[in-house]
């Protein structure tokens, strides 16, 4: 009796990793949003209808948005780099002439780094926050305002245990005695000046420094640092190539456990995965939507390197308001239960779980007709390039077209870890 209760329970361990394995893959993402995706178009949704007739025209205003953002069509990775250059100031260029003495190894480190902070602070800011650069005077709000406020921080060397003799640098030591008061004034939050999700994005962080000193394997055991994920990348590359989804395993691996309040199986949090009834068997749905834009981010330092990345659109397209606004603003989706505008929804609301799956979905289609219009192919415009060119900017264009302040059509609480 006690010898098959044993193998039950090693079975039952057994269905959980492969469980947890499964919800972390691009796969599992596509496969449990195609089951909400195939009710709306069927009419079955208790809060959208999918309108597949308006997909020529979102492909159309996004290819307009695209010719616009880029005339020669040389399109870069939807990534936090992007941001880092906001209002046309060389902040890369300044970044790499700061890295000049290190090896090529030590700058993709020292850049993991600063990617993986920059996208784990970049969650929805509000409306009414900002910042103002002091070298350039130059405002930035939203993505753009957090993602230049958090390089100016890590320049000052805010994330670095040496901050005066080595501030380049995101140690773990560090990120544990971080404080509120010290993040406050990285982002130039005040009174007059909120910024949402502060404790949110302050425990995200001390919890990364947890993270880091207890995945020794991926980060190191002397100084634990993000940026050593590439060490522990190099050694899964195969004739100088990295598969994307690699680096996905890799961040969702090292990254799980920082993440409050989630789902988790067999003790191992799930991260950015939520519960909807109408998904068959265990009903959870993973999305990993900063996860994902933190993988995007990674492959430049990588390719940096000399890696040929592979299996880009394996990796899937993200499931935020920006993605998800252009759907629903251009007609794609249309709002059946209408109570949902009424007030801010919680990101585990059953309408935002299905919002966003139908954003992951409906991203995949919008990409194909792009291609089908413009004669080219997944090679030639991946994914990651049309969420760039691309629906993101088109998202936030035709909100700002739509709303004061380009707020989304649909209200989220935000507590700083998700969006």
């Amino acid at each position: 009796m006690e010898r098959k209760t044993a193998e039950a329970l090693r079975s039952q361990r057994k269905d959980e990793r492969e469980l947890v394995a499964y919800l972390r893959s691009p796969t599992a993402i596509r496969e449990r949003c195609g089951q909400l995706y195939k009710l709306a178009v069927e009419g079955h949704s208790r809060y959208f209808n999918c309108d597949l007739s308006q997909l020529e025209r979102v492909a159309d205003y996004t290819i307009g948005v695209m010719r616009e953002e880029y005339p020669d069509f040389k399109i870069p990775f939807h990534s936090r780099w992007r941001h880092f250059e906001a209002g046309g100031v060389p902040r890369l260029s300044i970044l790499d002439e700061r890295l000049t003495n290190l090896t090529p190894l030590e700058k993709a480190i020292a850049k993991f780094d600063l990617a993986i902070v920059s996208v784990l602070l970049d969650a929805g800011a509000g409306e009414s926050w900002y910042y103002d650069e002091p070298e350039t005077q130059l405002r930035f709000k939203r993505s753009e305002g957090l993602a230049v406020a958090s390089f100016q921080m890590f320049c000052a060397g805010t994330f670095a245990s040496e901050r005066h003799t080595a501030p380049l640098q995101v140690n773990a030591e560090r990120l544990q005695a971080l404080t509120e008061g010290e993040l406050a004034q990285g982002f130039a939050v005040s009174a007059e000046n909120p910024l949402v999700g502060m404790t949110g994005r302050l425990k995200l962080l001390q919890k990364l420094g947890r993270s880091l000193v207890s995945s020794p394997d991926l980060f190191g055991e002397q100084d634990p640092r993000p940026g050593n994920l590439v060490r522990y990348l190099m050694t899964k590359t195969f004739n100088n190539h990295l598969d994307a989804a690699t680096v996905l395993g890799a961040v969702l691996e090292g990254l799980s456990d920082i993440w409050s309040g989630r789902v988790e199986v067999a003790g191992i949090n799930l991260g950015d995965v939520w519960f909807h009834p109408d998904v068959t068997d265990d009903g959870l749905v993973p999305f990993h939507k900063l996860s994902q834009w933190l993988t995007y981010s990674l492959l430049e330092p990588l390719e940096e390197l000399g890696l040929k990345i592979t299996g880009l659109d394996a990796l899937t397209g993200l499931a935020e308001y920006r993605n998800g606004g252009l759907c629903l603003d251009l007609g794609l989706i249309n709002i059946k239960n209408q109570d949902i505008l009424l007030k801010a929804n919680p990101v585990s609301s059953e309408a935002i779980v299905e919002w966003r799956a139908l954003t992951v979905i409906l991203l995949d289609s919008i990409a194909a007709t792009i291609r089908q219009k413009l004669n080219v192919n997944a090679e030639e415009l991946p994914l990651v390039k049309v969420l760039q060119g691309g629906t993101w900017t088109a998202g936030r264009r035709i909100a700002a077209e739509l709303r004061n302040g380009a707020t989304p059509p649909i209200q989220i609480e935000s507590d700083g870890t998700v969006f």
